[in-house]
């Protein structure tokens, strides 16, 4: 018992610190946003996580003597096809969110509104699970009506007229990263995860790359290069520090603890975007993202609940 809580405070410190990684991506993302276009932004920045990522597991090979990828034919073909339908929708996730970041008015609080609304995946996977005949428990439903309270404070309080592109496309993103976070729990029991995530960003680099090319203007790379603190930092922090840190908590923290401590990402959003940039939130926008916050806590509930049955039944 005293070990399952150094253990859950172990995991959670290791969670937390990821947690301020990915919050703070909203910064330099939106630092980002007016110098290099969205696909092209995202093209770089997963190829670097790719990059980072493929090191890592050649020092891993190094140290443990494990081969890179799976010895069984079956598990290869899997590599190849979770990590191209994870990267496909990572590229329709980041890209959704990228777009949104790029298009929000000048003093619009874009780092709270894009973390709190993409945050909102908490609350969308179990909705997608229903469909796939799960039932909705009743704290799923409580997060629901919260969640939408929440965003009616944060998007809509002032009308209709209120309410940006910017926050829709944030959604759909919310949306995509349910489809995304399912597909990644499927294949990942599969594969060591961080070979599916650098599969994934590989693919999203290179999709990103390709639409870029055709739809968005010639690249200008005195641009990129004013943008190499964001590209660098959300390529190795955001995409490759934080989820290797993301691995290493998880086995320490049990899942609704780890999913607890994740989802500070929003409230570091948030704050980065006040301190860092001077964007402030409304009394209704901090009374929206309070709301989601506690859409997002709640919609964790059943997995606490069946975690502290378990360890019950375990005794």
């Amino acid at each position: 018992m005293i070990e399952q809580k150094r253990n859950n405070i172990k995991g959670s410190l290791i969670l937390g610190t990821a947690a301020l990684i990915w919050g703070l991506a909203f910064v330099a993302q939106s630092d980002a946003a007016d110098k290099v276009p969205p696909f092209l932004f995202n093209s770089l920045r997963s190829l670097i996580a790719a990059i980072f990522l493929f090191c890592a597991l050649l020092v891993r090979k190094l140290t443990t003597k494990q081969n890179i990828l799976p010895s069984e034919p079956i598990n290869r073909r899997r590599v190849v096809t979770g990590g191209i339908l994870c990267g496909i929708l990572l590229t329709v996730s980041v890209n959704l969110q990228q777009a949104a970041i790029t298009i929000y008015p000048a003093g619009a609080a874009a780092e709270a509104r894009g973390g709190f609304l993409t945050a909102l995946y908490v609350v969308f996977v179990p909705i997608i699970a229903l469909f796939m005949g799960k039932k909705l428990e009743l704290p799923i439903l409580g997060a629901i009506v919260i969640a939408t309270g929440g965003f009616y404070m944060l998007c809509l309080w002032g009308g209709i007229e209120s309410i940006y592109l910017a926050d829709l496309l944030v959604l759909l993103c919310a949306v995509s990263f349910s489809f995304h976070i399912l597909s990644v729990d499927h294949y990942s029991g599969f594969m060591n995860g961080m070979l599916l995530s650098m599969v994934q960003f590989l693919i999203c680099g290179i999709l990103s790359g390709v639409i870029s090319l055709a739809v968005e203007n010639a690249v200008v790379w005195e641009n990129v290069l004013s943008a190499a603190f964001p590209i660098l930092y959300t390529g190795v922090m955001s995409s490759g520090v934080a989820y290797t840190m993301q691995i290493y908590g998880q086995k320490y923290a049990e899942p609704a603890v780890a999913s607890l401590s994740m989802s500070l990402e929003s409230v570091f959003a948030a704050l980065g975007g006040w301190l860092i940039l001077g964007n402030a939130l409304s009394l209704p926008e901090f009374i929206g993202c309070a709301l989601v916050f506690l859409a997002i806590v709640l919609a964790q509930m059943p997995q606490l609940l069946e975690t502290r049955r378990t360890r019950k039944k375990e005794r």
